[in-house]
């Protein structure tokens, strides 16, 4: 009989590109959707979750870097005849459809704020996952620009809720329809001609957004044929000539010392293009409405060389960047850069309806403000652990049960001891690995006598670096306390 071929186990190992995040990052993450909820709720914003899968027909194609609808995306077909699902690639696409879906019910202008995962099928890299979260808030039926100017408000606000002070970020707002308005200027683009309008407009945005990382020789060579990185990769420019190159460079380059100079610098460019000059007309209105409200430049600034990737914004777009400098892996010094981005998107919700429906929102990447905080110093990469009560003798363990569910009770956060308690020692190694402050150890004697030996682990732990062993042999972070004291006592050292 022939022998039967065991299964292999599978591989251990996470999807490229994916990640796990263990206890101090996910309770971290928590507390910093937590703090911008509440500005987002103060500013009057509601809640919202929707599925995180979408038709594939209603994401459309607006990813960057993409040209298929689902390219880009995670997303599969039941059968022939179903329609093809895909993973949400960000929270605003399903907002659209939510929208157009709920319109009757909803309140004109409906505001509201969603967080959670978003995924897209795109090449990782260090830092750059498939799976991260998005945190959004967005306001949908009102087409005056003060709508926009009270995201950038809101998003400056964020930002210091969540420990980025002012002078460490800026707020940078331009318009794309000063952009098309200089692009018209130049011969670029023939507003006559939709489709090819979107197209090669989507091709010179994506090139002007890789400028932080291009730099201006590696976005005009993307504005002409085309660009060969480092491992030989070629990506096929938008075509341009070297003088229409140029004029669309000098919009980029277009940012002076002050708003007002900046302006009138972008009225020169879009010159003889009405919708340029209506894009600089807005630019104006949010600055005035900004420093009416005192978000002066150095919290929000015009900027002309913000774009954004995505393909359906339609007018003025932010982005928030981290200004303060960190060290990369090879302790080379650098700026963050970009943690949130958003627009105006007047068509997306058109596609559904067919009646346009203006709309602006913003989408803070919720990761990468955390790395920033850490790269700081301003928040631990661990939390502190759970109060440990130690096991002594197994068959009380109804009794530590019960030390343990008094200390719940108080609001302190414990845990007894579930493992093998045969070896004491190995209860303070699980101690140190949850990074417990204390624990508690109780034995029969000590329970004849109704008291409880406390075990201050961190100042133990700064003991011993130091200590004689005679010293450490005196147990100075160790102190008994009266059982009835136990959980004041607790308090206090948390305290």
């Amino acid at each position: 009989m022939a022998k039967v071929k065991k299964q292999p186990r599978p591989k251990a190992v996470t999807p490229k590109g994916f990640r796990d995040y263990f206890g101090a990052e996910v309770t971290q993450r928590k507390a910093m959707l937590d703090q911008i909820s509440e500005v987002y709720q103060l500013y009057g914003f509601e809640a919202l979750e929707s599925s995180a899968v979408e038709t594939v027909e209603a994401l459309g194609k607006f990813l960057p870097d993409v040209d298929r609808p689902n390219e880009g995306v995670f997303a599969w077909q039941e059968d022939e005849d179903a329609d093809w699902l895909a993973l949400r690639y960000d929270l605003t696409a399903p907002l659209a459809r939510v929208y157009a879906q709920n319109r009757n019910d909803l309140p004109t202008p409906y505001r509201r704020y969603a967080m959670g995962p978003v995924w897209r099928n795109e090449k990782p890299g260090p830092g750059r996952f498939r799976q991260f979260y998005q945190c959004d808030a967005d306001t949908v039926g009102a087409s005056s620009v003060a709508a926009d100017a009270e995201i950038c408000a809101m998003l400056s606000d964020t930002l210091e809720a969540v420990g980025i002070p002012r002078g460490d970020y800026i707020v940078r707002v331009n318009n794309r329809k000063v952009l098309n308005g200089v692009m018209e200027v130049a011969g670029v683009l023939d507003p006559s001609d939709p489709d090819k309008f979107v197209t090669e407009r989507g091709i010179v945005l994506r090139a002007i957004d890789k400028l932080d990382r291009l730099g201006t020789d590696g976005v005009r060579a993307l504005l002409g044929a085309g660009r060969e990185d480092d491992s030989g990769d070629f990506t096929k420019g938008a075509g341009l000539s070297d003088e229409q190159a140029e004029i669309v460079m000098g919009f980029m380059q277009a940012k002076r010392d002050s708003g007002a100079a900046t302006v009138a610098r972008l009225n020169e460019l879009v010159t003889g293009s009405e919708t340029g000059v209506t894009g600089v007309e807005e630019l104006e209105t949010i600055a005035e409405l900004m420093a009416a409200q005192g978000y002066n430049s150095d919290r929000i600034e015009i900027d002309p060389s913000v774009v954004r990737g995505l393909g359906y914004y339609t007018g003025p777009v932010f982005e928030a960047e981290l200004t303060f400098e960190i060290k990369d892996e090879k302790g080379r010094p650098r700026q963050f850069g970009s943690v949130a981005g958003g627009g105006r998107y007047d068509d997306l919700v058109k596609r559904f309806t067919g009646q346009e429906v203006p709309a602006t929102g913003i989408s803070i990447g919720v990761d990468r403000l955390l790395a920033a905080l850490q790269a700081k110093g301003r928040m631990s990469k661990e939390t502190v652990g759970p109060v440990i009560v130690t096991v002594m003798d197994r068959a009380r363990m109804a009794h530590y049960q019960g030390i343990v569910g008094e200390l719940r009770r108080a609001g302190i956060r414990a845990e007894v001891y579930l493992g093998n308690p045969k070896n004491f020692g190995n209860q303070l190694k699980y101690a140190d690995k949850r990074n417990s402050p204390i624990a508690i150890i109780e034995g029969s004697d000590e329970a004849e006598r109704g008291v409880v030996q406390v075990k201050d682990l961190v100042l133990g732990a700064e003991i011993a670096k130091t200590a004689t062993l005679e010293e450490w042999k005196g147990q100075p972070a160790q102190s008994e306390v009266a059982r009835a004291d136990l959980v004041a006592t607790i308090k206090k050292m948390l305290g």
